[in-house]
Formats: C-alpha cells, structure tokens, sequence
C-alpha cells in the first residue's frame, strides 16, 4: 500500500506530551483518531508530518508554541467584576467556562483567581505558549 498522503482519510494513535513530560492527551485508551490529510482540522504540522508514512509506521514530532496553538496573549486574560457573574455561578480557581461572544461564538475560559470583588479569567488555550511533542503511530489509510 502507498504512504499517506494530501487528501488520504488516515487514523492514528498518538501521545502528546509536553516540555517537562507530562501527557496531555493519547488517543491509546480509545480509537484511533481519524482524519483527512489537508483539511486543516488539527494542528497543521501534525496533519504534515503523517505524509508518507506507512501503516505500522510510529513518528515523534516536535511543535514549536507557535505552531500549535500559539503564543500566551496577555490581552486574553481579564479583570471582571464579580457581581457580573450570574448568580448561579459561584467563580472558583480553576473552574473552566464558556462565554459566549457577541456573534454567538463559544469562547472557553478559565478562572485562574477570584477575590472578594473580582474574577480573572483566562481564555487562551490551555496550551498556548506550550512547545508540544507528538509520538504518531499511522493505523490506518482509509480512504
């Protein structure tokens, strides 16, 4: 069979580890992942790096922060007045949300401090500013 390649519906297992080597996700405990090469759906340079693998064939790659999900913007984290939160929400550390934005879009959050009048809260993506590492394990070409 031919390697993958742009426009092949491949499925994958993978680990994605960071810096310091602590996982963040593996599909290995559920399916395999499946996607179109090309498509644009995940990662850019992890859809690149599985052209012109085998089945069979495992890969480690490694993803600059730039690259994956991107630098921290500090213009991401805010300062919001408690009392705007509504009252069935009681804001803790740590505690993962979703704003919705003006045209609808879903915007997830984390509250990374709370105070007696304010929330701060974080909607960068939990792993911007993380260089990542994949080890890609090519399973199958499906189409």
């Amino acid at each position: 069979m031919a390697p993958a390649k742009s426009g092949d519906t491949v499925k994958v297992h993978y680990t994605g580890t960071l810096v310091n080597g602590d996982t963040f996700d593996s599909s290995r405990d559920r399916e395999p992942l499946e996607f179109t090469i090309g498509e644009n759906k995940l990662i850019t340079d992890f859809e690149e790096n599985v052209i012109g693998m085998n089945i069979g064939d495992t890969k480690t790659i490694n993803i600059p922060a730039a690259r994956a999900y991107g630098e921290r913007n500090k213009e991401m984290v805010i300062e919001v007045p408690k009392n705007e939160f509504p009252p069935d929400i009681k804001p803790q550390k740590g505690m993962r949300l979703e704003v919705r934005q003006p045209n609808g879009q879903a915007v997830p959050i984390v509250i990374t401090e709370v105070t007696e009048t304010s929330v701060i809260i974080d909607a960068n993506h939990p792993l911007a500013g993380e260089n990542l590492t994949f080890v890609i394990e090519l399973v199958a070409i499906v189409g």
